[in-house]
């Protein structure tokens, strides 16, 4: 693996649990790292990732933040390399603070997302590229996170429990990918971890490859129709991945039947494409992990990273808990996940009767008119207020601008 000598300035947009990892690896390889987060005084100057094995810390890696700031002036301007580490729901509106001090004298300026899950191609041309006139801006977006992770001391310390074997990563212009891949993409698993490789794939691929947007709802709305939401102590919440059952999978497994129908209907519609990483829950499971499991249940509760992870639920007035209907499970799953997925079948005309109920289930509880009468309610989803990732966010109305 090559490096290249001239050092890359990487700016990180966000300070969830990726950032506290994406920092330590960046600044080892060589990267000026800078931060742009609401909370720049709660960043230390150097941040520590630990890598663990269960309890067990094996080794650690940590860097230096050469500039950090609330401000996109202060950090932007000098980017090279753009990274978003935040909910998904949040992209369009970090991209519009950011597009305005995207650095125009480069050859390329790179921005892109650790985690693919909406088509961030889509966002990037109507956010950054249209609404600033840019056309030196290289786009990508990383299929899913490269590793599991999660934030031990705020703004300080940061725990990784090991890469994937493989990950996927779309670039526009896709003969980009290989500069990419040596400034940026080998420097965040290959490098520090011996692991994680990137194969190139499309951005409609990674958009309609399953993980989270089917995921996360299938969890949360089979706690619904077991226990309807509500549990009478902490003590009584079932664990989000541990307690995973029969019926929330069945759900999962549901929701991927209909994504099935629509990623054929795709792979008909544009066969001299290729869609190698379009794939179900379980192929990519198996791609990530270098595994062969077919029972979706053990890629859960087996997980030992997984394990920890809570049910997020609120207190409510009467002292018991509800599922919290306001995490990043309904902003972003519902809106930029099974909603996008909704939008693309009816525009293949495509039945999707089980993604309808979910999608259905949720905005009743958050009081939302995604869907009416089991059609895509594009006067509400377009609506100046309401942010999804539909196509027609973005003002694309045909199925030949799905894809470059």
């Amino acid at each position: 693996m090559t490096k290249s000598t001239t050092k890359t300035t990487t700016c990180i947009v966000g300070g969830g649990n990726s950032a506290h990892v994406l920092i330590p690896f960046l600044a080892e390889a060589g990267h000026c790292v800078h931060l742009l987060t609401r909370r720049p005084n709660d960043w230390s100057d150097t941040v520590v990732c630990q890598i663990q094995k269960g309890e067990t810390v094996m080794t650690t890696h940590q860097g230096n933040v050469a500039r950090k700031s609330s401000r996109p002036i202060d950090v932007i301007p000098q980017a090279d390399i753009i990274v978003l580490c935040l909910p998904v729901h949040q992209y369009r509106t970090a991209l519009q603070r950011i597009a305005p001090y995207m650095n125009r004298s480069k050859a390329n300026v790179y921005i892109g997302t650790i985690y693919g899950q909406a088509n961030f191609r889509w966002m990037v041309q109507h956010e950054v590229e249209k609404a600033q006139n840019l056309t030196n801006v290289v786009t990508f977006a990383v299929g899913s996170i490269p590793w599991i992770c999660r934030t031990l001391e705020y703004g300080k310390i940061g725990i990784n429990y090991g890469g994937k074997a493989v990950n996927t990563v779309a670039v526009s212009p896709a003969d980009c990918f290989k500069k990419l891949q040596e400034i940026f993409l080998d420097d965040i698993s290959l490098r520090p971890l011996q692991i994680g490789r990137f194969e190139q794939a499309c951005f409609l691929s990674l958009t309609m490859s399953v993980d989270n947007q089917i995921l996360h709802p299938a969890r949360c709305y089979g706690l619904w129709k077991r226990y309807g939401g509500v549990w009478d102590t902490p003590a009584d919440v079932p664990y989000f991945y541990r307690d995973f059952d029969q019926l929330s999978a069945d759900i999962l497994a549901k929701l991927d039947a209909e994504y099935e129908e629509i990623r054929q209907a795709i792979k008909k519609r544009f066969p001299h494409l290729s869609f190698q990483y379009m794939l179900s829950y379980l192929e990519l499971e198996n791609l990530n992990h270098n595994s062969k499991c077919t029972d979706i249940l053990a890629t859960l509760r087996d997980s030992a990273q997984l394990g920890e992870i809570k049910t997020p639920t609120v207190e409510g007035p009467d002292g018991r808990r509800y599922l919290d209907t306001k995490c990043r499970f309904f902003l972003d799953d519902i809106p930029y996940g099974l909603l996008i997925a909704k939008s693309l079948a009816e525009m293949f005309d495509i039945e999707t009767p089980f993604i309808t109920e979910v999608i259905e289930w949720a905005q009743d509880l958050r009081g939302e008119e995604f869907v009416v009468e089991g059609r895509i309610n594009r006067e509400f989803c377009l609506g100046e207020n309401v942010v999804c990732g539909i196509p027609q966010a973005y003002g694309i109305t045909t199925i030949e601008e799905l894809v470059e």
